[in-house]
């Protein structure tokens, strides 16, 4: 099993100092990934059954994983998950290849087409649509990251005649889905090269592996896209057992991406990065 570190573009890391020593211990402690939130506004009141507040610091992901390409040389950057409908396609394709370049190929690309309503309606998007718009945004973003002669006709992006240089370093850049409604699974099994699920324990983890295997039942898997990789955070923030990192690797968990806790300030950030990986048997 992998290990990623989530969050690591909130609270204490959403400082510049806190976020570049973190993401050098993450990689010191033998870390595989780093992996960031994305959410352009917060709805104040939250919205029942999401307890985010308002005032929570967040910084931008595309942002932040490009501050840390800088400070770290060979940990896997990944955006878990990026609110794809609330994003320009064309626009965020450049920034996505820009970011694979100057980590020199570290880029994983989880994206998701979001909850929350209020925000959606902040940048102008149409809530219902959602899914559709991502599915569209996606297929347009792997032309202009692939094809020599880019091309892209759909409901929601059309263009030809056009280049946008430089390409992504990794061809493809690896894509993991997010989300746990029947077209994310859907998603996931016919676009993705993985699926990511937020804050689940074993069981519900087990029910989500069932669904994405009922989804390709219905829906045939591209035989480029390779086996679908399984991450998972669990809920909460202490570091799961022996036991329970067991239980993971049985449902399918292929990467385990874990949370600091909120209050953590930058020393204690790096505690946790390194005693974890130290409890984990991670190579320093």
């Amino acid at each position: 099993m992998k290990f990623g570190l989530h969050s690591v573009n909130l609270h204490s890391c959403g400082y510049p100092d806190a976020a570049a020593r973190f993401g050098r211990a993450a990689e010191a402690a033998g870390f595989e990934s780093l992996w960031v939130a994305d959410h352009v506004v917060l709805p104040d009141p939250p919205v029942p059954g999401r307890p985010m507040a308002p005032d929570m610091r967040l910084l931008e992901p595309i942002v932040a994983l490009t501050f840390l390409a800088a400070h770290t040389s060979r940990i896997l950057l990944a955006t878990g998950v990026i609110i794809l409908p609330q994003r320009q396609a064309v626009v965020l394709a450049k920034q996505l290849a820009s970011l694979d370049v100057l980590s020199n190929g570290r880029l994983i690309f989880g994206l998701g087409v979001g909850w929350c309503e209020p925000e959606m309606r902040s940048v102008g998007v149409s809530f219902p649509e959602r899914g559709r718009i991502a599915d569209d945004y996606l297929a347009a973003m792997r032309a202009l990251w692939s094809k020599a002669k880019p091309a892209h006709q759909g409901p929601y992006v059309s263009f030809d005649g056009v280049q946008a240089m430089p390409r992504p370093v990794q061809s493809p850049i690896p894509i993991v889905v997010g989300g746990r409604t029947p077209p994310a699974y859907r998603r996931a099994v016919t676009q993705g090269h993985g699926w990511y699920g937020f804050g689940l324990d074993v069981e519900e983890t087990r029910k989500s592996v069932g669904a994405l295997r009922e989804a390709g039942k219905k829906s045939p898997r591209p035989a480029e896209l390779g086996t679908l990789e399984i991450s998972v955070t669990p809920p909460g923030f202490d570091v799961p057992d022996r036991a329970a990192l067991d239980a993971y690797a049985a449902v399918g968990v292929d990467r385990l991406i874990l949370r600091p806790r909120p209050d953590m300030d930058v020393t204690a950030l790096e505690r946790f990065a390194a005693e974890t990986g130290h409890t984990l048997g991670l190579k320093t």
